[in-house]
């Protein structure tokens, strides 16, 4: 028999390995459940909860085709080697993955026990991500190709294999803490189908305008990020419906239409999303290492435990960084500019290093998608060496995207008394440290202090050196190579540039 091994590709509309599977002959759907994945550090029951969901979801879909989701709980190089046995695979269907570093190992170990047995592995592309890539040049021709391509309808199957599929196990059964995150998405392909239509019927007319203040940002982004992540939608059949929407609207609208510029806007979101997965795809360490070597040792090693648990806690005392964090623990997602201020909050003013608030904001992102997400914390806490340092302020950010305090007021509900001007620097009003906390460090100089220590290691030669070779293999490539290596910068992005949606 062949199997198609289903993985962060819950569809089955787009799906590559299925129909190769299917036109082989008979084919059996597995998803593998990998208790030991799901202790990493990353992961949260939220993940899992919209996990579960979005495979009660398959499981509807394959039904449709005539074929029965197996689910089996384990390793799955020993799932793999009991199939084998008692049935004889002939060939193993996926899709390519470019996830955590658990989830590479693991690829590693199943590669090795399928070529032992001599059963092929097809692995299929699942996006823009090109694997064993040689040069960035040509990077955005090939992903257009790749967009560009047909649709692969989903495939009727006249000769399904099953087996008896394992037991789920629960949330408290896997090892996950309660995620308290009661207003999250729901998982699940009709879900995603739904937003998907919505946000191109009329949400998504000022996304571009919305899209930065969290008072908008919920309702006007396309909010596909978690979909896309668990694969219930292709980034491709996303980008050619959002095609078929640009010709609508350049058709229907006059120049200055606000969805002219939002299609434009989201258009280019779905490149960079894939833009940014290519990175971790090109180099795994960055996951756990600096990618600019020479700002090793910029932060200490140690997390300071008091700033870290203030921060992930929403306690720091700027109640724009508060109200951010707690929104985002409720609802597993805040968007573009907040993301960025967080971090840099973080990463500057509590001078942390990246990597233990990139493990709380990865179990609290219901999006996380690793190759985004750690090239864009490294990107935010300026250890890439390529990308401009953006500190931002945490007051103004408040001022400008909640001038009257509303999300703050929603969120930080023991400072809704105070005035509009008062509810972005309460210590101002004297409130009592009982209701909220002093601010845990002083704004203006920390971040001086971090502005000056970062730009101290940029001003060295050898950073500059360094610089030229990360803009060779990561960069894109709007400008000339001789250009960027003159600058030893990325062209100019903002985080609103590569956001989740």
């Amino acid at each position: 028999m062949n199997i198609v091994w289903f993985k962060r590709d819950l569809r089955v509309s787009d799906h590559s390995p299925l129909a190769s599977a299917v036109a082989q002959g008979r084919t059996l759907a597995l998803y593998i459940l990998e208790p030991l994945m799901w202790q990493e550090k990353d992961l949260d029951a939220r993940h899992y909860e919209f996990l579960l969901e979005s495979i009660l979801d398959l499981k509807s879909q394959l039904k449709k085709i005539n074929l029965t989701l197996t689910v089996k709980v384990g390793k799955p190089e020993h799932i793999f080697h009991q199939l084998h046995e008692r049935f004889g695979i002939k060939n193993i269907y996926s899709h390519q993955e470019t996830w955590n570093d658990w989830t590479y190992q693991r690829d590693k170990r199943v590669a090795k026990l399928l070529n032992d047995l001599s059963i092929p592995w097809h692995q299929a592309q699942q996006n823009g991500v090109i694997r064993r890539l040689r040069s960035r040049n040509g990077w955005a021709r090939q992903w257009h190709q790749y967009m560009s391509a047909p649709l692969l309808e989903a495939p009727l199957c006249t000769e399904a294999q099953t087996d008896k599929s394992d037991d789920l196990p629960t949330t408290e059964e896997i090892g996950l803490a309660k995620s308290n995150c009661d207003e999250r998405q729901t998982g699940g392909r009709d879900q995603g189908l739904q937003l998907l239509n919505s946000f191109f019927a009329s949400r998504g007319e000022k996304y571009s305008r919305e899209m930065s203040s969290p008072l908008t940002a919920y309702e006007s982004c396309s909010r596909l990020s978690s979909h896309l992540a668990f694969g219930s939608l292709s980034v491709r059949e996303v980008y050619q419906l959002a095609l078929i929407k640009k010709t609508q609207i350049y058709t229907h609208t006059e120049p200055g239409s606000p969805w002219r510029s939002s299609i434009r806007a989201f258009m280019s979101r779905l490149r960079w999303h894939c833009h940014f997965i290519q990175k971790l795809e090109d180099e795994p360490a960055l996951e756990f290492k600096n990618l600019h070597p020479s700002t090793d040792g910029l932060r200490e090693s140690h997390i300071d435990t008091k700033r870290f648990n203030a921060w992930k806690n929403g306690l720091t005392g700027y109640p724009f960084i508060d109200a951010c964090m707690r929104a985002l623990r409720a609802t597993g997602w805040i968007n573009f500019r907040m993301r960025a201020m967080l971090v840099s909050f973080a990463s500057y003013h509590l001078w942390l290093h990246w990597r233990e608030p990139s493990l709380h904001l990865a179990r609290m992102f219901l999006d996380y998608e690793p190759g985004i997400h750690y090239s864009q914390i490294q990107m935010q806490s300026g250890t890439t060496g390529i990308n401009a340092i953006r500190i931002y302020n945490p007051i103004k950010q408040g001022v400008d995207q909640d001038p009257e305090g509303v999300f703050i007021r929603k969120w930080v509900p023991e400072l809704s008394s105070l005035s509009q001007t008062e509810i972005h620097t309460p210590w101002l009003a004297n409130i009592s440290t009982k209701i909220y906390p002093r601010p845990i460090v002083e704004e203006k100089t920390a971040r001086r202090e971090a502005s000056s220590k970062i730009y101290a290691i940029r001003r060295s030669p050898k950073f500059k050196d360094i610089s030229a070779n990360i803009v060779d293999k990561h960069a894109s490539r709007k400008q000339s190579t001789k250009k960027r290596n003159k600058k030893n910068i990325e062209p100019k992005k903002s985080w609103k540039q590569t956001d989740l949606f």
